[in-house]
């Protein structure tokens, strides 16, 4: 699959400098996911704690390559944003996924998953497959 057509990731946190984060460790651990189109949606507008459905539906219009968008969230009411947007139905790109997963775990499985030109379904299972790993 071409760079152009590759899975957009969208990563939701109440926290801007959280789900930055998670973006940057994500694309480094994955070694080439620096070409996958990953963007941070944290916090509000005003720089609060918080999610903000503008910040989400800009940031998946930012990672929009034609291939579907996977969009893993840390926490609840990050959740509950993110089912609106969808029920909406034009407020995020075609074929954009919340996916059941770990945030951190998830969003690392789901760029490196991209980053091999894999298909939305592929970087969903991947995603949500963090859930069994195992720390001790």
């Amino acid at each position: 699959m071409s760079e152009s057509r590759r899975v957009g990731i969208v990563l939701v946190s109440h926290s801007a400098q959280v789900a930055a984060a998670v973006v940057e460790l994500a694309r480094g651990l994955a070694g080439g996911g620096a070409d996958v189109p990953v963007a941070p949606a944290g916090g509000t507008e005003g720089g609060g704690l918080g999610t903000s459905a503008e910040l989400i539906s800009a940031a998946a219009a930012s990672v929009d390559r034609g291939a579907g968008i996977a969009v893993l969230t840390d926490l609840g009411s990050a959740v509950l944003t993110v089912k609106a947007l969808l029920a909406e139905g034009d407020e995020l790109p075609d074929a954009t996924r919340l996916v059941d997963a770990p945030f951190v775990e998830g969003a690392v499985a789901a760029v490196v998953t991209a980053a091999t030109g894999a298909d939305l379904d592929a970087v969903e299972a991947a995603a949500a497959e963090a859930y069994s790993y195992r720390k001790v």
